[in-house]
């Protein structure tokens, strides 16, 4: 089974079923959303009756909708996973979002299965034994290059999936368990508590500060609108925006942007498609960097470089446009203050600059109001005081941008060519759409000779036309008639809604099932003998699945507590030695020593594997953690001595 990779697909984020409508309406090809429990966004959950509503929709334009079920799961909580996959295939949803291979253990329905970007894909060999035992789609880490991607595409023919937009977790996906060691809450299984986003100081190998009360672990935010089409020429197919926390204007305005330059891409070069149908209209202009992010990366793309400033030290929140500097305040109640603008600010933006900590402070403009070539800003509350004249201001929030994402936003339609024909009876008309599906509706009805002909062939092919109530819009209207025929608009708007009504039955009659990808056998070996807690092994299903495909020796998952010493809690590309000019590459003499990361009491030891390019973020659980009692998991006594994490 070959996935043809010029088929493009904009994958769009829901973290309910309302929003993912509307990123259908704003041009996405599928969808993708957390249901009722065993998502990676606990606080992302919905109904499987909100699914079903969100697929209906979805479906009218070929549209799919892939639910993540993506966690990794207690033995006690397998069958209550595999009885809600069924539910969920009942209710229309095209494809699970899979990491615990467990799941593959149980006599699943035939739903299509896609790799989580938790299963950390970074190298071919993983990637063919995933499309071996039957993924059909796998999501990419994030940090992989344009050459490394070109490896995986030439090792496999699945589908490949790709983050081009949002934030960007700092580890390896799937391989950061510092929020389990610290307060127990699993990033494996949707809680993480993001000590990536936390003020850090860097200490080196003899206690010396190289930096002070920085986010030395947060990551701008992704975006790949430069690398798209170098992306789909890898053989990248599936354009994935992260998001399932995210708002409905940052899900309008994202996917609009990405649908856009997608479109370019497919208009540009015919041999690109895309996967569903219906072209959206967008009643704004989308503009990225007016919705939530920590500034703009294109991350490991293009390979590491010193050019690409992949860090947001500077504060973990969205800091906005610049808009430029304050002038002067007002003196006496801190009311106001004049300031130069390279923007045009309105009533209800949201403005930020930073204070003398360095910390980002927040203020609402009440009223804004033209100086000449400035502003004044007058705000509800008075005035910090780190508020002073020269402080570089910046927009979080347009609100005339907001209030646009308010309204309808966007309109998506498919195209469709009507010809009206004579039948015995009356009249029949047929509509085709965009794809090539087509269904008719009958009129009986007398034939009586129009006085008019002219007015009446205009009359007719306006009120065919007249489609604006529908997913559908008119492209060629064609009158295959004998003579003039005088019909009332009333019978020529029941037979366009009969005929409206029969062809989107057709098409959802036409949608296809995702197929369910079979699994080689014998079973594919997988590439390690050996797995550590790594892998993520919580339940006897999931031990089962590795020892079928050859793993002899397999560790428990960190979450199941049996790691009590020093431990590689966050494995990440991103490296602090190279941030600050120390990388034993770059600069000869200097060593990869170990550093620490100090928040408060807390010590973390950074240690350095130079060959694979890599930072450990070192530390073990702690005892409260371990004081609560944790769901038994035990495979071995202990690891046996001299064993080694695969990588």
């Amino acid at each position: 089974m070959i996935h043809s990779r010029k088929q493009l697909e904009l994958l769009a984020p829901a973290r309910n079923a309302d929003i993912g409508i509307e990123a259908v309406n704003h041009g996405a090809d599928a969808v993708y959303i957390g249901g009722p429990a065993f998502g990676a966004r606990a606080n992302a959950e919905n109904t499987v009756a909100d699914i079903e509503r969100l697929a209906r929709h979805a479906h009218r334009f070929g549209a799919r909708v892939f639910v993540a079920c993506n966690t990794i799961l207690h033995d006690e909580e397998v069958e209550g996973a595999s009885a809600l996959i069924r539910q969920l295939y009942e209710a229309g949803t095209d494809a699970l979002i899979v990491q615990d291979m467990g799941l593959l253990e149980l006599d699943l329905p035939p739903i299509q299965l896609h790799a989580s970007t938790q299963t950390d894909i970074r190298h071919p060999e993983k990637a063919r034994f995933l499309q071996d035992v039957g993924f059909s789609q796998i999501v990419l880490a994030r940090e992989m290059s344009l050459t490394e991607i070109r490896k995986v595409a030439a090792a496999t023919d699945c589908a490949l999936e790709f983050f081009v937009h949002g934030a960007l977790c700092v580890a390896f996906s799937g391989q950061c368990y510092i929020s389990h060691a610290h307060t127990g809450r699993s990033a494996n299984r949707g809680e993480c508590s993001q000590a990536c986003r936390l003020p850090y100081d860097l200490a080196d190998k003899d206690g010396n500060l190289v930096a002070s009360n920085q986010h030395l672990l947060s990551m701008k935010d992704n975006n790949q609108s430069a690398n798209l089409r170098a992306l789909a020429e890898a053989g990248i197919s599936s354009f994935k925006i992260e998001g399932r926390y995210k708002d409905m204007a940052y899900v309008k305005n994202i996917t609009a942007h990405y649908r856009l330059l997608l479109d370019e891409i497919m208009e540009e070069s015919p041999e690109y498609s895309r996967t569903s149908a219906g072209r959206s209209t967008f009643l704004f202009t989308p503009l990225a960097d007016k919705t939530f992010n920590r500034g703009a990366t294109d991350y490991f793309v293009n390979g590491r470089t010193q050019e690409a400033d992949i860090g947001a030290f500077d504060s973990p929140k969205f800091v906005g446009e610049p808009v430029g500097s304050v002038i002067r305040l007002d003196g006496k109640q801190r009311r106001y203050f004049d300031t130069t603008s390279a923007v045009e600010l309105h009533n209800g933006d949201g403005i930020t600059f930073y204070d003398r900590k360095g910390e980002l402070v927040g203020l609402r403009v009440n009223r804004a109001e033209k100086i000449g070539e400035d502003f004044r800003v007058h705000t509800a509350e008075p005035l910090p005081a780190d508020l002073f004249p020269g402080s570089g201001l910046f927009r979080n929030r347009d609100h005339e941008f907001e209030r646009m994402l308010e309204k309808k936003s966007a309109e998506r339609r498919i195209a469709v060519d009507l010809l009206l024909t004579e039948t015995p009876e009356g009249f029949a008309l047929t509509l085709t759409d965009e794809t090539g599906v087509s269904a008719t509706a009958a009129l009986p009805h007398a034939k009586e000779p129009a006085k008019d002909a002219e007015r009446a062939v205009t009359g007719l092919k306006d009120s065919l036309g007249k489609l604006g109530a529908t997913i559908f819009s008119a492209r060629e209207i064609t009158l295959e008639l004998s003579a003039a025929w005088f019909l009332p608009a009333g019978a020529v708007n029941a037979l366009r809604r009969d005929a409206v009504e029969a062809l989107e039955a057709a098409r959802l009659a036409a949608l296809p099932p995702l197929p369910r990808r079979a699994a080689v056998e014998p079973p594919a070996p997988y590439p390690q003998t050996e797995l550590s807690y790594l892998a993520n092994v919580l339940n006897q299903k999931a031990r089962d699945f590795y020892h079928r495909h050859g793993v002899a020796l397999i560790e428990a998952a960190y979450e199941a507590n049996e790691h009590t010493d020093d431990a590689s809690l966050m494995i990440t590309k991103h490296c602090l030695r190279y941030s600050f000019n120390l990388c034993p590459k770059e600069v000869k003499g200097i060593r990869p020593d170990p550093m620490t990361l100090i928040n408060g009491k807390e010590k973390l030891t950074l240690r350095f594997d130079c060959k694979r390019c890599e930072m450990h973020v070192v530390g073990r659980i702690r005892q409260s953690v371990l004081d609560t009692p944790a769901v038994p998991v035990k495979f071995h006594a202990k690891v046996p001595d001299g064993f080694h994490a695969p990588h």
